[in-house]
């Protein structure tokens, strides 16, 4: 082959559209940026998203690939993470709904306290199950690929039990979002709005007296170090929960061909949901042992003692739909309660 040739045809090459199909079958078609706020050892990448990335690579042979980017590597702040997908700086990016207040008022009716109460996997469905009819209108820009939730919302607190609402008047606690701040408020705490990973900190300085989190996370940051005390409601009944989307830049997703669109569908759905809510229970389950392993005492309220706390939450509820007369709220709080116990 000549030179001039060689060059032309190196040339052509570089000027190929990105999604050309490649005769290598080792050579990925398709390579995916996705971005997310949590350390790379966390257990919603190691058991999450490292999985589902591996699963969507074998289902379409090698023709897929996800590379993972944890901890912000590629820039920005949490808050910044669904803008970066629907500009097109990173393609795929795991969020909190509520680390962009406002941005996603029809998902936070699943992170109500009496709504979400402690099934995981029946609220994944359910917001799939809604998503077209009372959810989509918050994605605009992006194409979602899944939502879901965690454990919920459970109370640790650094130095102080909890049995009823009254040992939560006048503590400051750290809350994921919007809704969160609504819940402390009526414990008659003061919410401290802040993103996981500057939890420790707030704990061990004493910003916060304690936190609204579920149990995963207590590896991961330690905070068996950081609390004395982990309090729940009965058969594992939490305060309130938060929403999460894996979302994927709708320009991105257009460009990919049908079979690929298929190959990442088929690994969203309900299987999926279920399986993702398997993760988070046992991730919380492994939380909760570490917590007690390091000799911190762990309360569970009996049905009394909740009480205190459900009967302060429905407030919050009707203020909530109050507040979102253009959603028709109580629409969505009903529905919502409706199709989650549908999928119980």
């Amino acid at each position: 082959m000549k030179r001039r040739d060689f060059l032309t045809i190196g040339a052509g090459a570089l000027a190929a559209p990105v999604f050309i199909r490649n005769a290598f079958a080792q050579t990925p078609e398709v390579t995916l940026k996705m971005h997310h706020f949590q350390g790379p050892k966390a257990p919603s990448q190691v058991r999450m998203m490292e999985p589902w990335a591996k699963k969507i690579a074998d289902d379409s042979n090698g023709r897929i690939k996800i590379d993972i980017y944890p901890s912000m590597s590629l820039g920005g702040s949490p808050g910044q993470l669904f803008r970066q997908a629907a500009d097109g700086i990173v393609d795929i990016i795991w969020v909190v709904n509520g680390y962009s207040p406002g941005l996603f008022p029809r998902t936070e009716v699943f992170e109500l306290p009496t709504i979400f109460t402690n099934n995981i996997a029946a609220t994944n469905l359910a917001m799939a199950d809604m998503f077209e009819e009372y959810i989509a209108p918050d994605f605009e820009g992006v194409k979602n690929l899944f939502l879901h939730v965690h454990g919920g919302q459970a109370i640790h607190m650094v130095s102080e039990p909890v049995h009823t609402i009254a040992d939560t008047k006048g503590k400051k606690l750290r809350v994921p979002g919007p809704t969160g701040n609504a819940v402390v408020a009526a414990m008659g705490a003061t919410p401290v709005t802040m993103p996981v990973p500057d939890l420790p900190q707030a704990l061990s300085t004493h910003a916060v007296d304690g936190a609204l989190i579920p149990w995963e996370i207590i590896p991961a940051l330690q905070l068996q170090d950081f609390t004395q005390y982990q309090i729940e409601g009965p058969d594992k009944t939490r305060f309130g929960n938060t929403t999460f989307q894996v979302s994927m830049n709708e320009g991105v997703w257009e460009d990919l061909p049908e079979d690929l669109q298929e190959v990442i569908s088929n690994n969203c759905g309900p299987d999926w949901l279920r399986q993702c809510a398997a993760v988070w229970r046992q991730n919380d389950e492994d939380g909760i042992k570490k917590a007690i392993d390091s000799g911190n005492e762990y309360i569970v309220l009996t049905e009394a003692e909740m009480k205190t706390f459900n009967d302060a939450f429905e407030p919050v509820i009707e203020q909530w739909i109050a507040d979102h007369p253009d959603l028709d709220g109580r629409a969505l709080v009903d529905t919502a309660r409706q199709t989650i116990a549908k999928y119980s």
